[in-house]
């Protein structure tokens, strides 16, 4: 295992004590959530299933045996684990890098607490080095691209890349994001856009980052 991935292993374990007397788990998507996810596996007598913001993920929950349930069958939920790409001091995030950022921005928002697990490396004073993805409805590529060069960012098409909803997604380079609420309300105000990677209106709750040392938790 990389040094990386020791980092992102700590967090997840450290978000395993969040879960004690959860049946029912929101689970995000990417590479420390996995490392969750394998974690699970020895738990998973006392998880009654979960709802999953990817495909990606619904296949590694399967994989060891955990139900997959639809949010809509199972309305609010007690708790959210998902990684992020970048991280503020005010919990605010940048995410979507591996593409699952609307469902992911779902069941945030349905969940009553948010747990973020993450590397160190992932903790900035301002978002935005981190390309901002912009989830697209096909046709609006270009009209969604052209309102991102106003706002001051370079927008570059992930190539080759369909989200599970079907959509494209806009990586925007260049911005530096010192108002995330009002970003965030601006760009999912552009006609065309499903979702955007700043989670600042619905930031996370608790944040875990994996360092040299052991854990950082961090909370507003």
């Amino acid at each position: 295992m990389s040094s990386a991935d020791a980092l992102k292993r700590k967090a997840a374990e450290a978000a395993l004590k969040y879960i004690d007397g959860i049946s029912i788990l929101g689970i995000g998507t990417g590479s420390t959530v996995n490392h969750f996810i394998e974690l699970l596996a020895e738990r998973k007598s006392n998880i009654e299933g979960a709802v999953s913001s990817s495909d990606a993920s619904t296949e590694l929950l399967k994989k060891i045996g955990i139900p997959v349930l639809n949010l809509n069958s199972v309305g609010d939920l007690d708790i959210y684990i998902d990684g992020a790409d970048e991280i503020n001091p005010h919990l605010q995030l940048i995410k979507g890098g591996g593409g699952a950022l609307t469902r992911e921005k779902i069941i945030a928002a349905a969940s009553r607490k948010f747990v973020c697990i993450a590397d160190a490396g992932k903790k900035v004073d301002v978002l935005g080095a981190f390309p901002l993805p912009v989830e697209v409805i096909p046709m609006a590529r270009s009209y969604v691209s052209r309102q991102m060069v106003k706002l001051g960012g370079s927008p570059q098409l992930r190539e080759g890349f369909i989200t599970d909803n079907g959509n494209q997604i806009i990586d925007v380079h260049n911005l530096e994001i010192l108002q995330p609420i009002e970003m965030e309300q601006t760009i999912n105000n552009i006609p065309g856009v499903v979702t955007m990677g700043i989670f600042a209106m619905r930031p996370a709750d608790v944040v875990l980052l994996g360092d040299e040392n052991g854990i950082q938790t961090l909370t507003v």
